[in-house]
């Protein structure tokens, strides 16, 4: 069974940092392309960054650009995202997923999805 579990989501106030983590288990990470999502409330899901199956390229959405960084590591068979500078914005259950490619397939929006995560909740406020 193809299976994702994201980590690491938490209440952090304005400016703080959190790394969401996302591992596989079912199979593995190395042949799919990567990406995190996110939804808040009453908002639809966003594609928030994507990396490609080697992790030669990455995609990230403007409102995070600078802020957030995508990694993955195919030997642990995991995926993170680091994000830094946060914002109340950034308020949002965030959900990583793994598709074919990042362009077309996920990245901006997530046509193509083998599975999706629980999501784990990132809350940022005072």
């Amino acid at each position: 069974q193809l299976q994702l579990v994201e980590s690491g989501g938490g209440l952090v106030q304005p400016g703080g940092s959190l790394r969401l983590s996302c591992a596989a288990s079912g199979f593995t990470l190395d042949l799919y392309a990567m990406g995190w999502f996110r939804q808040a409330p009453g908002k639809e899901r966003e594609g928030v960054s994507c990396i490609t199956s080697s992790g030669g390229s990455t995609n990230y959405a403007d409102s995070v650009w600078g802020r957030f960084t995508i990694t993955r590591d195919n030997a642990k068979n995991t995926v993170d995202l680091q994000m830094n500078s946060l914002k109340p914005e950034d308020t949002a259950v965030y959900y990583c997923a793994a598709g074919p490619r990042c362009s077309v397939d996920m990245w901006p929006s997530p046509r193509r999805v083998i599975t999706w995560g629980q999501g784990t909740q990132v809350t940022v406020s005072s």
